[in-house]
């Protein structure tokens, strides 16, 4: 067997791998995220069942990169009403990526009837993350997810 037919499988399976690669901008080492241009990214709605109506307030100051920041959370009934004493669980990441959050960010109540804290949040890159919660109280449990994008001039 000539060296050409026992290399020809490698070179095979090579050019069927780099095939098989992603390809794409690299942002930090990492392939840049694209969202769908009509990904929705509105911080107020309802959770998927109706139950409860969210709105997710960012920091104030420019998120950034590997900074640990927190977010509000307003939590109100169907009809509007402040829902105290609820749970919430948070989890979510980069679904283009296949991983989730590099911290455990957690929910705590607020000072105010309807009002809690998300502590702990950190973006590891830029790109599209998602942000879901999962919402239980005395009205019943929901859950709902909410899409936000960490722009390149965030690193």
């Amino acid at each position: 067997m000539t060296t050409v037919h026992r290399l020809l499988p490698l070179l095979i399976s090579a050019l069927a791998l780099g095939a098989c690669a992603p390809h794409g901008d690299m942002n930090h080492g990492q392939m840049a995220s694209h969202p769908s241009p009509d990904l929705n990214l509105a911080l107020q709605r309802n959770t998927d069942g109706g139950t409860y109506r969210v709105e997710l307030s960012p920091p104030a100051e420019p998120l950034r990169v590997n900074k640990i920041h927190s977010w509000n959370i307003r939590l109100l009934d169907a009809n509007g009403q402040p829902v105290p004493d609820a749970r919430i669980a948070v989890d979510g990441g980069m679904p283009e990526h296949g991983h989730g959050f590099p911290t455990q960010p957690r929910v705590s109540a607020g000072g105010a009837p309807g009002a809690y804290v998300l502590e702990g949040m950190k973006f590891n890159m830029t790109g599209w993350w998602e942000i879901k919660l999962e919402v239980q109280s005395a009205r019943g449990a929901d859950r709902i997810t909410f899409n936000t994008v960490l722009p390149p001039s965030a690193s």
